[in-house]
């Protein structure tokens, strides 16, 4: 339908040349033509370019409203060439459900025309067209509704259109092209049009609809299939706005969630049954064991029955609301395939007196009615052409109440509520706009009608629409003109009987917070192959726990291999992950156990063996002390300065006794004591022995023993170990008050156990007692070394020299195997210094005087001890 304007000029201008756009038009008179146009000299004329387009079904009314639904889904093919204008479009094959939903507008209208509270005398009529589900149909019904049945228009081709507000389309593409050429006039709002594209604002400014966008389907669609854990699907969608827009959303939505796609493919309900036979067996030879169909009722009848011929089964299927409630694919034929289903579906409704309605449709209504003539014979399989041959005679007695289709199927009101709000939504708006029943003093209310009702007021007030239906549930609108995200999970489930049922599980609501958008009653649902256990769909089965997902090259991150954990990580069956500090993984690498905390005990063989020399020393040394008690009163014990001697032994003991401390769970007192009772006893044996040897260097300086020596006091020896060893303890008390000594957690040595240790707390304190103890033990050697020309029979100094000689050279030793050794050997290398220094302080200054004590006692007499020394004298 194209508009032209004639206009009719005087002069000599060919008009039949002018009309047509023949090349006989001189420029000269296209000159003229332009001339006389700008002078506005001409007398215009609006004209129809074609045939007009003729409604299904009518009503006038004060206010109109039109109806796209494809009430046919098949349309003629004719051929098209450049000299012939093409052939009408013929649409065949009747749409019992669309027919259902055009009824259901009609029952709307005839609602409120009946109301005396909602546009109060004001008549709303209707116009239906049938859009046959394509896009060119869609374009005739869309000019068709707004221009009406006159060819000539008048002076002008600009006006009002014949429609207030439409009702339509059905389908995605066909809302955007009823949008496209619609929207000027600000008029559509969809009862079923998903598609996410038709929210952008920018392009369709006055778009409303009564079903939310595919934006949160798609999205709802991934978190449901997340949920069961499936992170390898397949995906099939219509090769439409609707499903190449859904489906991008999904796929993006899912790929956020960690699932992977194996396959997209798309399909058209004019697809050649080659194209769908290569989609079903790309479905059939995938290993996705669950598809997303994103698919219209169309393309999915299409898709089942080629399903059907290639004995497609075992597959979950996974549907968008288009056809998830479609009785007409609930068919005990593609229960194989379809059973177990789920889906989110539009929100069922309840609407009062719709059933009484549709069963009263009847060609008797509008006799002259074709569309109501071919409902009834498409119903009842007759004619009311008594000249067809093999066909019964439609009687006209025929009752509706005893078929049972998708016309009279009531049970799943879903798209259907949606047009009952749709029309609501234009009343109330009109209601609004028309400021009905504001005077609150009238009591009949009534409206003040506008002749000129302009389209953008009209999509203001429908923008702004808030109210109620009788059944409770509001309709409103956000600021892109979309209702809001609530759908319902349907499962389908068998009943007794053998039949498809469409059970409600679950919902989600995407105005709710994240994480409450989403309900599910698991308990409820049922599988492909009525079984009760979750399908499992994923390209690589889940790792071990104790392995991780390791991604293969060239496939997606859903494919993977398992490797194993490395030492210390476990895993939840995707990564591994570090245990804390103080733990370890176990042996299965699936739980992070407390770490073997390791130190030096008595339990183990080096800690046991180690005790059993430091008791053994410190009882040798008792030994020791003991022959000397018993020999006390002998020449030998009293020229080795007995006092020294015992107190000498009394330090021995301790410093034998002193390893146990390092022996054993490191505590706080015992990591203070350790370290300040090896350095004050080990300070006070070095003391002794440094004392003695004082005593011993002056007592033997004397040429002759008639020479006035001072001789050492037993006082002034006291003060040298008491003054040798208080140093220590000065130095000890300044440690143990600035930084002392604390066990401490060693994780750094051994990542798979825990080092207890002690921390010396001040390096500088332990190295300074242990440098005292040496300073102390350089002296004596030195004493000692000058003295090695005593007699022969008393060789104390020599001996003294001896054990100093080993003492230095154990603890020279000892430096760089203390600072090497790891973890417990640490300890171990500080007590066997202890041990060792001990042992080797013992057997040289006491075992030779042992020997004489106990095996030459005939040496043990001060004739012997002074003999020879008078003799070299």
């Amino acid at each position: 339908m194209i508009f032209k304007k004639d206009y009719r000029i005087s002069g000599p201008v060919d008009l039949k040349c002018f009309v047509n756009m023949s090349p006989c038009i001189s420029v000269m008179s296209l000159f003229v033509v332009i001339v006389r146009i700008l002078a506005e000299e001409e007398t215009a004329v609006c004209e129809m370019w074609g045939s007009p387009e003729f409604p299904l079904l009518f009503k006038s009314g004060d206010i109109m409203i039109g109806g796209a639904f494809f009430v046919h889904s098949q349309v003629s093919a004719s051929s098209v060439t450049s000299s012939d204008a093409p052939d009408p479009l013929i649409c065949t094959r009747l749409n019992f459900r669309e027919f259902r939903f055009a009824q259901t507008m009609i029952f709307a209208i005839e609602e409120i025309n009946n109301s005396s509270s909602l546009l109060p005398n004001i008549s709303v009529g209707y116009k239906i067209f049938d859009s046959c589900g394509s896009t060119l149909p869609s374009t005739r019904a869309a000019l068709g509704l707004i221009n009406g049945q006159e060819r000539t228009f008048g002076k002008s081709c600009s006006g009002q259109s014949t429609v207030h507000a439409i009702v339509g389309a059905t389908k995605s593409s066909s809302t955007i092209v009823l949008s496209q050429i619609a929207g000027i006039f600000q008029i559509p709002i969809s009862h079923f049009s998903t598609c996410a594209c038709l929210s952008n604002r920018k392009e369709h400014p006055s778009f409303f609809r009564t079903i939310p966008s595919d934006y949160y389907q798609s999205r709802a669609l991934a978190q449901l299939v997340k949920h069961f854990g499936w992170t390898w699907v397949g995906a099939v969608r219509s090769d439409n706005d609707y499903g190449n827009n859904g489906m991008a959303t999904f796929i993006e939505a899912a790929t956020q969630e960690g699932i992977c796609v194996e396959y997209s493919e798309a399909i058209s309900w004019t697809s050649l049954d080659e194209q769908v036979e290569r989609v079903v067996r790309v479905i059939k030879t995938g290993t996705a064991k669950v598809v997303v169909a994103f698919l219209g009722y169309d393309e999915m009848d299409i898709l089942l029955e080629e399903a059907l011929r290639q004995n497609i089964t075992g597959l979950q299927w996974v549907g968008s609301e288009s056809w998830i409630t479609s009785s007409n694919l609930a068919l005990r034929k593609y229960s194989g395939i379809l059973t177990g289903s789920i889906g989110f579906a539009i929100k069922k409704a309840k609407i009062a007196g719709l059933q009484e309605f549709l069963l009263q449709v009847h060609p008797s209504q509008d006799p002259q009615n074709h569309i109501l003539r071919e409902f009834w014979e498409e119903t009842f399989g007759c004619s009311f052409q008594p000249s067809l041959q093999g066909v019964k005679q439609c009687s006209g007695s025929e009752r509706l109440r005893d078929i049972k289709n998708p016309f009279t199927d009531v049970s799943e009101l879903r798209i259907s509520n949606n047009v009952y709000k749709a029309v609501y939504a234009v009343a109330h708006a009109m209601h609004s706009m028309l400021k009905c029943g504001e005077k609150s003093e009238e009591v009949n209310m009534s409206c003040t009608w506008k002749s000129i009702l302009p389209p953008k007021e009209i999509a203001k007030h429908i923008q702004d629409v808030n109210f109620s239906l009788q059944s409770g549930e509001k309709v409103y609108f956000d600021e892109r003109g979309d209702p809001p995200a609530t759908y319902q999970l349907v499962n389908w489930q068998k009943n007794s009987a053998g039949d498809t049922v469409f059970v409600t599980v679950g919902s989600y609501d995407a105005s709710l917070p994240d994480g409450k958008q989403f309900t599910i009653k698991e308990m409820n649902l049922t599988w492909f192959g009525e079984s009760k256990q979750v399908p499992i769909s994923v390209c690589s089965e889940s790792c071990f726990p104790g392995f991780r997902q390791a991604v293969i090259k060239g496939k997606p991150i859903c494919c993977f291999s398992c490797i194993a954990c490395a030492a210390g990580e476990i895993s939840n069956s995707t990564k591994c992950s570090p245990c804390p500090l103080e733990y370890w993984s176990n042996e299965d690498h699936n739980k992070c156990v407390p770490k073997v905390i390791e130190f030096l005990s008595y339990e183990e063989t080096m800690g046991a063996l180690l005790a059993g020399f430091s008791l053994f020393g410190a009882s040798l040394t008792l030994v020791v002390s003991f022959v000397f008690f018993w020999f006390r009163h002998t020449p030998l014990v009293k020229a080795s300065n007995s006092e020294l001697s015992f107190l000498l032994l009394l330090s021995l003991t301790l410093c034998f006794l002193c390893a146990l401390t390092f022996i054993g769970q490191p505590t706080d007192w015992s990591c203070m004591l350790r370290h300040v009772a090896f350095g004050i006893t080990f300070a006070l044996c070095i003391s002794c022995i440094l004392t003695k040897t004082i005593t011993v260097v002056i007592a033997f300086t004397a040429k002759r023993p008639a020479n006035t020596v001072p001789q050492c006091s037993v006082l002034l020896q006291r003060m040298g170990v008491l003054g040798g060893t208080f140093l220590q303890v000065l130095i000890c008390v300044v440690w143990l008050t600035l930084a002392p000594p604390f066990p401490h957690k060693n994780t750094v040595y051994a990542a798979e156990r825990i080092i207890l240790e002690c921390s010396l707390g001040s390096s500088i304190g332990f190295w300074v007692v242990l440098g005292y103890i040496g300073l102390l033990a350089v002296l004596c050697l030195i004493l000692a070394f000058l003295a090695r020309k005593l007699p022969d029979n008393f060789n104390e100094a020599k001996f003294i020299t001896f054990s100093m000689l080993i003492f230095i050279a154990v603890w020279v030793t000892f430096i760089p195997a203390y600072v090497s050794s790891p973890g417990k050997f640490t300890v171990a290398v500080e007590i066997f210094a202890i041990l060792a220094s001990s042992f080797g302080l013992l057997f040289c200054i006491f075992a030779p005087k042992c020997y004489i004590l106990l095996l030459k006692p005939e040496r043990n007499t001060k004739n012997h001890m002074m003999g020879r020394n008078q003799v070299k004298t």
